[in-house]
């Protein structure tokens, strides 16, 4: 039988920031906790999230004895300065769809278990921070994030990747604890734009910035447009404010050669002209929350984050897809992105769709040129 340390000794080698056990006992907190936010987590039967069915360890594995949590620090490579405005840094190198980068060191360390007589399974519905506080990998944020211990100099840029194994292990010391200092003033609180964190380790993901981008459903609210700011897909505002996240963006890194090779594939002017095979080729292998049947989401989220960059420059791309897009969310965005940027272009763009739309599209077209005054 492998001895402990072979385990954790392993885990570094193959690149993980971090290692820890924790028992297999049931996350009953989870539960209660996800009882107590019901109405907030409705949406995600619809989208095919069971949250709760992972809450037991030997439901995923008969004869769960220990969890072993990886830490992956994803964020150990700096990003093209021409993506980071506009998509959550988790996934700017993400392999759950092309399953060669991360996905291979899960699948040696696994490898590494079984062939040592370690039965090892990665059930991807197992509570994730959970397991990583109840290890001691790190404390939680405010902001729900799981804060490391031992890497990312205290941050929050890491992953927690828990594997069930029927073997018994030493489990880490519990820190389920806020470990958050009373002087950062709620920084990751105040900031959050549209109010989707409500208190300390309080979420409503309903309006959580990283859901409204790939789960959203319909036209996003106009009291949410500018809120959400330049996100096409994802969210690191409350990242980016936190003291204990400080340290680690001041890191000098080295940069990341996977995004930096697709970043030109993410221009803003692209995405918003993209179609199907533009997208199942370059956009969806790595950003893969919503299939080419929410291909309207990506041009609606683009078109917003065009308006609230307020540059002209993007005015005929988006009077093109006021004309062109064949879903009328788009093309309703559109228009609002037409009237926030404003200008003589965008007005006459908006005049010439007036009266010729679909009573969405018509709403916004109208509201729009009253925002132009």
């Amino acid at each position: 039988m492998l001895r402990q340390e072979q385990i954790m000794d392993k885990a570094r080698e193959l690149g993980f920031a971090d290692v820890g056990i924790t028992t297999a006992e049931p996350f009953d907190q989870q539960v209660e906790i996800l009882k107590q936010r019901r109405d907030e987590y409705a949406w995600t039967k619809a989208a095919g999230l069971n949250l709760t069915g992972g809450v037991d360890p030997a439901k995923a594995l008969p004869g769960a004895r220990s969890v072993i949590v990886l830490l992956e620090l994803y964020f150990k490579q700096a990003y093209p300065r021409e993506l980071e405005p506009f998509f959550g840094r988790c996934y700017l190198d993400d392999d759950r769809v092309t399953k060669d980068g991360l996905a291979v060191r899960i699948r040696a360390f696994r490898s590494f278990l079984e062939e040592n007589g370690i039965k090892a399974k990665f059930p991807h519905h197992l509570p994730q921070r959970p397991a990583a506080a109840r290890a001691g990998l790190g404390d939680y944020g405010k902001n729900c994030l799981l804060y490391a211990k031992n890497c990312a100099r205290g941050g929050s840029w890491v992953l927690p990747l828990p594997l069930v194994v029927d073997a018994e292990f030493t489990p880490g010391e519990p820190s389920m604890e806020v470990g958050c200092p009373d002087w950062c003033k709620n920084a990751c609180l105040t900031a959050c734009p549209t109010g989707a964190l409500r208190g300390p380790r309080n979420l409503d993901p309903r309006r959580c910035i990283s859901y409204l981008t790939y789960f959203g459903q319909g036209l996003t609210p106009r009291d949410l447009r500018e809120p959400m700011g330049l996100y096409v897909y994802g969210c690191d505002r409350c990242q980016n404010v936190c003291p204990r996240n400080a340290p680690w963006l001041a890191a000098d890194l080295e940069p990341n050669p996977r995004a930096a090779a697709k970043a030109g594939d993410f221009d803003l002017v692209k995405l918003l002209a993209m179609d199907v095979p533009y997208f199942k080729g370059r956009i969806w292998p790595h950003m893969f929350y919503m299939s080419a049947k929410d291909l309207w989401r990506w041009h609606m989220n683009v078109a917003r984050v065009m308006g609230n960059t307020r540059d002209e420059a993007y005015v005929p791309e988006l009077a093109r897809s006021l004309d062109d897009n064949p879903d009328e969310r788009a093309r309703a965005m559109s228009a609002w992105a037409l009237g926030r940027i404003g200008g003589v272009q965008a007005r006459r763009a908006l005049e010439a769709r007036r009266g010729q739309e679909s009573e969405m599209v018509r709403l916004e077209v109208e509201q729009a040129l009253g925002m132009l005054g």
